[in-house]
């Protein structure tokens, strides 16, 4: 038997987040009060008291979904024995964290950074997100290529289970071919409510600046295997890492990829760190025969683990 942690991305937040955990371990308090010291912001009033669209900026979403899911793994860090860790986009620098390759103002330092980079992307290039669901994923790969060209950009971003791949590319060329897609056989295309063409060639100079953060900052080799987004296998050394990461923010996600390649690995055991279930419901769509799927987010799951 082996257990993987999975940590969420971007649109698992919500207002109320980390409040109950703060409340109730002094070492969530803690960590929490250093982040509000690294963001130079009250990181924390925006988690608890919102207002949602406020919370929902990407510059404030990734720091606050980091610093959630970084309390969970350390509380649980004596509790929790796990092979394999992953994390969805933003999530994959959780998942760094849990492995022992970044400390946490490192880590935190890093998700800061590439939220500002990505928030600013989406201003200077305007882009969006939708997800396409019901159509196969390499009809929506092939699909997406045969609609970019030198001004306009379409790739598919997030490959999130079979039948359910998110597109990303320039903002108002995007919208006008989502009919495309319904034509091509997708049972529903979705807009997503995102600031940005992420995970898209249009995240290139986000990419630029992140790059020369990451080479800086002191990263050690990983603890436990940790399944790069971009890569969708298991790496283990920092360089390895590092490269990883600079490809991810331009590279597609391919969780679909990732979650097979740990069943197939022998990991029979998932558990989502971080607020809601997105990843558990995920997880559920992909794997195949009988698995343990759960998740941990406030303080009552903490405890029933710890007790």
């Amino acid at each position: 038997m082996a257990t993987a942690l999975v940590f969420s991305g971007q649109g698992s937040q919500y207002v109320g987040m980390m409040r109950d955990l703060t409340e109730t371990f002094p070492e969530a308090k803690q960590m929490l009060a250093e982040a509000d010291s690294i963001m130079g912001t009250s990181l924390s009033t925006i988690c608890f008291d919102g207002p949602a669209e406020t919370l929902k900026e990407t510059r404030y979403t990734q720091p606050a979904l980091f610093v959630h899911e970084a309390i969970l793994a350390t509380l649980l860090k004596e509790k929790v024995t796990f092979h394999a860790a992953a994390g969805h986009s933003l999530g994959e620098y959780s998942a760094l964290f849990a492995a022992g390759v970044v400390d946490f103002a490192t880590g935190l330092g890093l998700v800061k950074l590439r939220g500002e980079l990505m928030f600013r992307a989406g201003e200077t290039l305007p882009g969006t997100m939708a997800a396409v669901v019901g159509m196969d994923d390499e009809k929506v790969r092939e699909l997406c290529a045969s609609l970019t060209n030198s001004n306009d950009i379409i790739v598919a971003a997030n490959f999130n289970s079979p039948g359910q791949v998110v597109i990303s590319g320039s903002a108002e060329y995007l919208r006008s071919k989502m009919p495309d897609f319904k034509a091509a056989g997708a049972k529903m295309v979705k807009e997503l409510p995102v600031s940005g063409a992420f995970h898209s060639p249009l995240m290139q100079s986000a990419q630029n600046e992140l790059e020369k953060a990451i080479y800086a900052a002191t990263m050690h080799d990983a603890k436990v295997e940790v399944y790069a987004n971009a890569l969708a296998k298991p790496l283990r050394k920092a360089d390895e890492i590092r490269a990883a990461l600079v490809q991810q923010l331009t590279a597609p996600v391919l969780w679909t990829q990732s979650v097979q390649a740990m069943q197939a690995s022998g990991v029979d055991t998932f558990i989502e760190l971080g607020p809601g279930n997105v990843l558990q419901g995920l997880v559920k769509r992909i794997v195949s025969g009988t698995v343990s799927i759960s998740g941990v987010d406030t303080a009552e799951h903490v405890k029933a683990l710890l007790s």
